[in-house]
Order: structure tokens, then sequence, then C-alpha cells
């Protein structure tokens, strides 16, 4: 797979994502439903705390790239969801950070919505993967 980023103005790189990616040579697609802090028997976790809502969405997201053989350096589109913008925010580096240390930087976008599907719950991830 070969990636190359589309970035017309340069700001998006220094916030750690691509505007555009052009994806070849893949031979898989992984499209990723909503993954929130939910433990694997379904439950919600970490009512109220961001950040930790927001690592174990990640760790969750990570969980259903490696069941489909693809790590998060395989992401090429990230749509983040979230009932507090500015709280998410203040914790957005765990997961640049996380993006960083797979050397990606997938084109995103980010919402502010009134709730997520299960009450208590404040970020939610999706994407796509190639591979």
């Amino acid at each position: 797979m070969e990636r190359t980023a589309v970035n017309p103005v340069p700001w998006s790189v220094e916030m750690g994502f691509n505007q555009g990616e052009v994806v070849s040579g893949h031979t898989r697609t992984l499209y990723i439903s909503g993954q929130t802090a939910m433990s694997a028997e379904g439950r919600p976790r970490h009512d109220g705390d961001m950040a930790a809502q927001l690592t174990l969405s990640i760790d969750n997201l990570e969980a259903v790239l490696g069941k489909a053989g693809m790590t998060l350096a395989n992401l090429v589109r990230l749509n983040v969801y979230t009932t507090d913008v500015d709280l998410l925010f203040q914790h957005y580096g765990g997961l640049a950070a996380r993006l960083g240390a797979a050397g990606v930087a997938p084109a995103t976008t980010m919402l502010g919505v009134t709730r997520l599907a299960i009450p208590g719950q404040l970020v939610e991830l999706d994407g796509t993967a190639v591979a």
C-alpha cells in the first residue's frame, strides 16, 4: 500500500492530520464502526472521565484493527465525535501521540454532538483502514 498526503496548506500537519490521503496498491479496506469506552462485556466505562474514555476508545479501535490483521498505521480516515469539544481538546494529545507513534496522520474530522448512543459516553471514534 502506498499513501500520499494531500495538504494544500500546512496547518493541519502541525495538528497531526492530513487534509487528504491518496491510497493506492491496497487490497483490503476495513470500515470501523464507532468505538467508545465500552468493556469487552459491552458495559460503559469511565463515566465522566474524558481522558480514560478516549484511551479506551483508542484501545477498542486498535482491537478491531488487530482482529483484521491491521494496526493504527493502516488508518487512513478517522472521525471523532464528542459531547464536549473543549474538554476533548484538553486530552487530544493522547490520541495524537498514539497516531504519531504509529507514523500516521489520517484525514480526520471532529464533530461536537449533543449525545452519543450510550448515555455517559463522551467520545466515539470511527474510521477507515486499508492494507
